[in-house]
């Protein structure tokens, strides 16, 4: 057996113990879920006292800071969470605080992966229960102002698109576009996380392009992966150059895999859902050293870095979403362990030291390994994963509790605090442990319970499947989507029509004729669609009231009709992750229970229900 593969072996048996103590009984998970919620709100309501409009709350002197863009930040970020824990009252107050007093014609540069995870799908998440009846939160006095922000918020970033390679810059100035001076290069998942909220934002407006970019952002960075389907970390915009070749699943890569699979479930693309399959299938080739992930080159797949990095904590989420559940339980049971050594996940673990990495002891809050633990306890119903929760709620109230907030761990082997509190703390960390307790406890909430099945972004933003979301490739939702070859009128697309069409919008502050750039590449053709104008969606198709997928006789065979309305019902592929074993993933179409998305059983007879 190889050394480096015999190490990890042994740090497996190391670390990888018995399954945790006494379990947690129904009535104590209604109490560590109250918990939890008291947790939101001494840290939401220290935001609003003591920092609100500035961006994020300084916890331990109690004051506020602008860090991304000063226009209240956590408050955003913030908004599905309030829903979430159904406080009508806030949610309320919060969108109409927004809706009249929140401006992005500033002179401020942000970055374009940041503001639009936290930001632009803040705001849509927003929106979208907002503006809904069937979610039980909607506000009567509320006309889109949220929705027209994200607008007006999208087209101040388009600019950063305008590079040879498709992949965008990672910052814009807000008010004057991208600095003649702006970095060049830029993350992989600075480049390849934005398909989610960007496509929403085309299905809301009616205009292709948010959803165009993003998508020749991600075709840019596949086009350049290595031979043997590898990513690197960072890549020249311009060039198309990788500038460093450590292929890894955490900082800098991690949620380019995320997008790639979450894409495919919540709008049905299938090109995404290919690279996806492709880039999984490598990545546990070449990375996978059961039960850790290492970083290799990315061309040689030489080890590189033998790093448990603190971000790595989403991948087996991830793969109870792709249905590859038995090395999620195992990587899992390996990342908590490391959070049981200290109380805390450190930002990097060094496999071969069985140390805190150097320079890397801080804590800053991160919501990663809990986001997995819902999402195994979701697919499993293991008590284990509600002991790992109550463990890890225990650690942040006893170690990160502080005067008005949660403080950063500056160091996990000493637990020194550190005045500031991310944004996310409130729109993931804290979200993924009420919904873990709450689903222990005999769930009532949005997600669990509400009318629609729901992704979670990156940021853990709550992105319903619906029709209008999910259904574009059944009915025309804007100008230029593939629509189903009947009733159809023929137009072609070119992107002055887009911007002819969408003149209703607010006015793009940066030129956008970069659009005729030979990088832009519209969407290929989708076998048995055709692109053009189509009837859009009916009020009862938009909100899931009914739902009949149009079939014309005359224009395709009986059995190719009966296929194509029975994909919409139901449709399945297969995910190879190793020549011995199939991974059945399902599209966000199939119907069945109101979970986010329903992930089938592993084809093997031990497989357990997985959601």
């Amino acid at each position: 057996m190889e050394a480096p593969k015999l190490l990890l072996l042994i740090l497996c048996a190391f670390f990888v113990g018995k399954s945790l103590g006494d379990g947690v009984t129904p009535q104590e998970a209604k109490e560590l879920r109250d918990e939890v919620r008291e947790m939101f709100y001494h840290a939401f309501n220290g935001y609003m006292d003591h920092a609100f409009p500035r961006d994020e709350l300084r916890p331990l002197s109690c004051g506020g800071e602008d860090t991304l863009g000063g226009y209240a930040l956590t408050l955003i970020d913030s908004l599905d969470t309030l829903a979430l824990l159904g406080d009508r009252e806030r949610f309320t107050s919060s969108v109409e605080w927004i809706g009249k007093n929140l401006r992005f014609d500033i002179n401020k540069t942000v970055s374009i992966f940041e503001t639009t995870i936290r930001v632009l799908g803040g705001l849509i998440s927003a929106h979208l229960i907002a503006s809904d009846y069937n979610t039980g939160m909607r506000i009567p006095t509320y006309d889109n102002e949220l929705l027209h922000l994200a607008e007006d918020l999208a087209r101040r970033m388009l600019p950063a698109f305008d590079t040879p390679t498709g992949i965008p810059f990672g910052s814009v100035n807000l008010l004057h576009g991208v600095d003649e001076n702006e970095s060049k290069i830029t993350s992989t998942a600075g480049g390849g996380t934005l398909t989610l909220e960007f496509g929403i934002l085309s299905r809301l407006t009616n205009d292709p392009i948010f959803e165009q970019v993003a998508k020749n952002a991600v075709r840019g960075l596949w086009a350049r992966r290595s031979k043997i389907n590898l990513v690197g970390a960072h890549i020249d915009v311009f060039s198309g150059d990788w500038t460093q070749k450590d292929a890894g699943i955490g900082t800098s890569i991690d949620s380019f895999y995320e997008y790639l699979l979450k894409a495919y479930l919540l709008f049905g693309d299938e090109e995404y859902l290919f690279i996806f399959q492709e880039a999984y299938k490598a990545a546990m080739h070449y990375l996978f050293n059961d039960p850790w992930y290492v970083e290799v080159n990315m061309n040689s797949a030489a080890l590189v870095w033998p790093l448990f990095n603190s971000l790595q904590a989403f991948w087996p989420g991830l793969q109870v979403l792709a249905g590859d559940i038995e090395p999620a339980i195992r990587t899992h049971a390996a990342f908590f362990s490391v959070w049981r050594r200290y109380g805390f996940t450190p930002e990097g673990f060094n496999l071969a030291t069985l140390t805190v990495q150097q320079g890397q002891k801080s804590y800053p809050l991160r919501p990663e390994l809990i986001e997995s633990t819902y999402w195994l306890y979701k697919a499993t119903r293991d008590p284990r994963y509600l002991d790992a929760g109550r463990d890890m709620l225990a650690s942040l109230q006893y170690g990160a509790r502080c005067t008005c907030g949660y403080c950063h761990i500056s160091d996990v082997e000493f637990h020194k605090q550190e005045d500031h509190m991310e944004s996310f703390f409130l729109a993931e960390t804290v979200k993924y442990l009420w919904l873990l307790f709450d689903l222990a406890a005999g769930p009532d909430n949005l997600v669990e319970n509400g009318p629609y099945k729901y992704i979670f972004s990156t940021e853990g933003h709550l992105l319903p499947a619906t029709p209008q979301i999910s259904l574009v490739r059944e009915h025309c939702s804007y100008f230029g989507a593939y629509c189903r070859n009947s009733n159809l009128i023929l137009k072609t697309h070119t992107p002055e029509s887009a911007e002819t069409n969408s003149s209703h919008s607010q006015t793009q502050p940066a030129d956008s004729s970069f659009l005729s750039h030979s990088s832009y590449q519209s969407s290929p053709p989708i076998t048995g669609l055709i692109k053009g104008l189509c009837p859009g969606l009916t009020h009862g198709q938009r909100f899931g009231l009914s739902f009949v997928a149009p079939v014309d006789p005359s224009s395709e065979d009986v059995n190719s009709s009966q296929r194509e309305t029975s994909e919409v019902q139901s449709h399945s592929v297969v995910l190879i992750s190793d020549p011995n074993s199939e991974i059945s993933l399902s599209s966000p179409h199939n119907d069945h229970d109101n979970d986010p998305v329903h992930a089938p059983q592993e084809k093997s007879p031990s497989s357990k229900e997985s959601r």
